[in-house]
């Protein structure tokens, strides 16, 4: 295989497109055997590629690491084609409960029973099977009760890089639930 910029720039995209999990820059770098500068450059290159192209793909970096994903403007045709392989929703109740462990944690089960005034043990229970919350640690203090807090398959399922990239509290404040329904409807969860 070709050494060349060329060449790797296209052994990456192939690795991007057979995987079919985000990938790690370290992972890339390792797997076409260069150094981490130079696949992050290729990265950033192919990256703007595809924005510049405005496509069907684009490349983005998700949880820290890369994938290729559809271009959010054909989200609506490509609903209505793949309706029946829609993500599972997640009920009102489970995302009030999933966003104050987004941006409390980590906060302990008390603690979301008191943000939302009725028990939570069943949404967090139902959370952590989707892999979305985990068990981060104990709080120190009598009981050492288990502290919760997002997994890398929340920033994946919500298409965040970071925890960071939430909206300010604020802007979900403003966020009516409807607006919120058309929001998980249109993949930009």
């Amino acid at each position: 295989m070709e050494r060349d910029k060329a060449g790797l720039k296209g052994l990456i995209e192939a690795l991007l497109f057979l995987s079919g999990e985000p990938l790690k820059l370290a992972s890339i770098a390792k797997s076409i055997e260069c150094e981490k500068q130079e696949a992050r450059e290729i990265l950033d290159e192919l990256i703007l590629d595809y924005q510049e192209k405005d496509g069907g793909f684009v490349l983005r970096e998700i949880a820290g690491a890369y994938q290729f994903s559809t271009n959010e403007k054909y989200s609506e045709i490509l609903l209505k084609l793949f309706k029946e392989k829609k993500r599972e929703q997640l009920s009102r109740s489970s995302l009030d409960t999933l966003a104050i462990i987004a941006y409390k944690q980590p906060i302990t089960l008390s603690e979301i029973d008191d943000i939302r005034g009725v028990s939570s043990r069943a949404m967090v229970t139902s959370l952590i099977s989707k892999k979305l919350v985990k068990p981060v640690g104990n709080k120190e203090v009598p009981g050492r009760p288990a502290l919760y807090g997002t997994t890398k398959d929340f920033l994946i399922h919500f298409g965040l890089n970071k925890l960071t990239d939430l909206p300010a509290p604020v802007e979900v404040k403003e966020l009516k639930f409807e607006n919120l329904d058309d929001l998980i409807e249109n993949g930009q969860e």
